[in-house]
């Protein structure tokens, strides 16, 4: 393939640069996966209002004129007493990874407002024992990659173990032979404790975010910050135990003092 010129390398770049200071300039909302979300648009518009996908106008989400306000797809929805008064917001009422991205809002055909919606980073903590298996859950059916944040005395280290796209799995060597299809880690040891960071690929988003520590086979060492969640150590004892103990003891007491009485 032969390098471009000067000029079209130059235009190429320019047109990157101006789509990326285009979407920069795109508002976004961001909320947590399963809440609502709503997009703002704040526009008089006497003709019929379209919200749908990016780039996509024929995907229509929901609507509105004059008369009233429907929902074309479920999930989507505006109000029409919104509508008269000039808010033409459209409302999410479940935000998962299948609907981030960005949204058009267009008066009559002509685009009036885009929004872009984004969906906060899970984050999961998990403690489990050497030898066991580490599921990390993808999320999305979108190409993800997997990146390593090591934690321990040796210092800290990080990179990529794994890349998913589809049922295509690319891993690391050290990692190759201890994961599975399901980006399931077998047979866990305590220098795989750390941080491992679900990403989007295509997006360069923050999907999900595991703390994870691997601690003793006997459990000890998971419960050494947490005492209290050791149910082997400092359990409560019963009051029936404490009572017959107690009864037990008094009637040592009195056999002895009898016993002492009858030899003097």
């Amino acid at each position: 393939m032969q390098s471009c010129s000067s000029a079209l390398c130059m235009l190429i770049l320019l047109i990157s640069a101006f789509s990326a200071e285009i979407l920069s300039a795109v508002p976004s909302v961001k909320v947590k996966l399963h809440d609502s979300a709503t997009l703002s648009c704040s526009e008089r518009c006497s003709g019929l209002v379209r919200w749908s996908v990016f780039h996509k106008p024929t995907d229509v989400l929901a609507e509105c004129d004059q008369t009233s306000c429907r929902s074309v797809k479920e999930g989507y929805q505006m109000i029409h007493d919104q509508y008269l008064k000039g808010n033409l917001s459209l409302t999410i009422t479940d935000a998962d990874f299948t609907k981030r991205g960005w949204y058009t809002c267009d008066c009559d055909g002509e685009d009036i407002c885009d929004v872009q919606l984004l969906i906060e980073p899970l984050s999961t903590s998990v403690r489990i024992h050497p030898g066991e298996s580490l599921v990390l859950d993808l999320d999305i059916p979108e190409e993800v990659e997997v990146i390593y944040n090591r934690t321990g005395s040796a210092g800290l280290s990080s990179g990529q173990i794994c890349a998913v796209d589809g049922r295509s799995l690319q891993c690391d060597p050290e990692y190759k032979q201890r994961v599975s299809a399901a980006l399931e880690l077998r047979a866990v040891t305590p220098s795989d404790s750390g941080v491992y960071t679900v990403m989007d690929k295509k997006n360069e988003e923050v999907i999900h975010i595991y703390t994870v520590t691997v601690g003793s086979a006997g459990g000890s060492e998971l419960n050494d910050d947490h005492p209290d969640l050791d149910t082997d150590r400092g359990a409560a004892v019963p009051v029936w135990v404490f009572a017959l103990m107690v009864v037990v003891l008094l009637a040592v007491v009195v056999v002895l003092v009898v016993i002492v009485r009858q030899r003097r």
